[in-house]
Order: C-alpha cells, then sequence, then structure tokens
C-alpha cells in the first residue's frame, strides 16, 4: 500500500503534467477567417438534401438544365424573393449527374439576391457576391461538397460535370 503523502505527491505530478499540456493549446489564437467554421449552419441546413429527392421537399425547384462547371441548380423561390442573406438558407443548391434526378449528387450551394433588391454587392464569409447582368442578379457559390482546385467560393468549378 503507498502512503497517503506518496499518493498526495503522484495526484500533484499528473494533475500538473495534465496542465502543462493543456496551457498550450489553450494559448493559441483561433482564426476568425477560416470560412469552414463559418459553414457549419449551411451545412447543417443542407446535409439533408444530400439525397436528391428531399431537396423538392424543401421548397426547392428541379431543373432539366445542366450547366457547365454549375450541375443543375435547384431554387428556392421563396428565399429567392427575399433579399435576406443567411448562411443557413442558401437559394439554391448546385447538384452533378445524369439526367434522372434520382442519381444526382450535391456538390454546392448558391446565394442569389436580385440586384433591384440592394444597392451593392452584398457579402457573405468575408466574400463580395458576383454581380449576373443578364439575369440581374448577385450570387455567392459554396463548393462544400465536392472541392473546386480553384477556390471555395469560386463562380465555376472544372470538376463539376454535366451528362454527355
Amino acid at each position: 500500500m503507498f502512503s497517503r503523502p506518496l499518493k498526495a505527491a503522484v495526484a500533484a505530478a499528473i494533475a500538473g503534467a495534465f496542465s502543462l499540456t493543456a496551457a498550450p493549446a489553450q494559448a493559441a489564437p483561433t482564426d476568425d477567417t477560416d470560412p469552414w467554421s463559418a459553414l457549419v449552419p449551411t451545412y447543417a441546413a443542407t446535409g439533408k438534401y444530400a439525397y436528391e429527392p428531399f431537396a423538392p421537399g424543401g421548397g426547392y425547384a428541379r431543373t432539366s438544365t445542366c450547366v457547365p462547371n454549375m450541375g443543375y441548380h435547384y431554387v428556392n423561390a421563396t428565399l429567392l424573393e427575399d433579399p435576406a442573406v443567411d448562411p443557413a438558407e442558401p437559394e439554391a443548391l448546385l447538384y452533378e449527374g445524369g439526367p434522372t434526378t434520382s442519381t444526382r449528387k450535391l456538390v454546392g450551394v448558391e446565394w442569389i439576391v436580385p440586384d433591384t433588391a440592394v444597392t451593392a454587392a452584398p457579402t457573405l464569409f468575408g466574400e463580395i457576391f458576383s454581380h449576373d447582368a443578364v439575369l440581374h442578379v448577385y450570387s455567392l457559390h459554396a463548393w462544400i461538397y465536392k472541392s473546386n482546385p480553384n477556390g471555395l467560393f469560386e463562380t465555376f468549378n472544372p470538376k463539376v460535370t454535366c451528362p454527355a
């Protein structure tokens, strides 16, 4: 059996070792510019649409036209009418895959604001929305389900393909 003072010394040594190893982790600065942590609400809100048949139930209308390097856009008209920009409510879901809707895979999301609803380009995650003069909208893409070699928020993703 150990004596009481020896037990106390061992406990103090173990506690001291844990406190020394934990101090550097707590002292490390956090990176507030990390877009992936800011995208958590987007993942939480859109992950359920990874299975394409659930998208229409969430108010996202299917499209039959695939845009090269973007995929199929599924747009939520209710969200599109509201000019507010919310990370948890992207106006469009982006899918790639075949012409059969149930074979499509979620690859990204898009926030869309009509250019008549704002006087300047909106921003989200520190990114400025791009302007489409033909469609009269500002938009921001986030390729959160399929990596984009050109960048997370780039408009086009060369890895996204359309059926032949």
